[in-house]
């Protein structure tokens, strides 16, 4: 098996610490809200939400996916810090053992923050995952993350 990491970091205006209640603790009710394209649904197979919480996400119409199964590895609300993996689901591709991401949502001086998002791809035997698709994982994430950026604005006390 092997492993193919990419790194991206997005700047924003909105705070840290607001900008990690959206991205992951209000993910999943806020994204199905505002993305129903990307995401139709996000349902909690175990768990309470913390570490070892299993999660079921449900795509949207937009999506080229059904669903992918991700496990909450770790979570700190202190150091604003996520991991998590995908697990399971059609997102793997038939070529993927699993996705594993590290989100660290870093306040600036300006009142801002930098999500930073590292993003592990454990390939099945010697399989070679192509720089467009990379391209097309962070430009997803990018999406994704202005989304939510543009909420929070619109929305100053969400």
């Amino acid at each position: 098996m092997g492993a193919i990491t990419y790194d991206i970091e997005i700047p924003s205006s909105i705070p840290a610490a607001k900008m990690f209640k959206a991205v992951v603790l209000d993910a999943d009710t806020l994204i199905p809200k505002i993305m129903p394209q990307a995401v139709k649904n996000v349902e909690i197979l175990e768990g309470d939400g913390g570490v070892g919480t299993v999660k079921i996400i449900h795509f949207g119409e937009g999506s080229q996916y059904k669903s992918a199964k991700h496990r909450i590895d770790a979570i700190d609300t202190e150091n604003l810090t996520h991991s998590y993996t995908i697990v399971e689901g059609d997102a793997l591709v038939g070529v993927l053992e699993s996705i594993t991401y590290h989100v660290k949502i870093v306040p600036t001086e300006d009142g801002g923050c930098i999500c930073k998002n590292r993003s592990i791809y454990h390939t099945k035997g010697d399989v070679e995952i192509t720089e467009e698709k990379i391209k097309e994982g962070k430009e997803k994430a990018m999406q994704m993350f202005k989304a939510i950026e543009a909420y929070l604005q619109g929305s100053p006390d969400a």
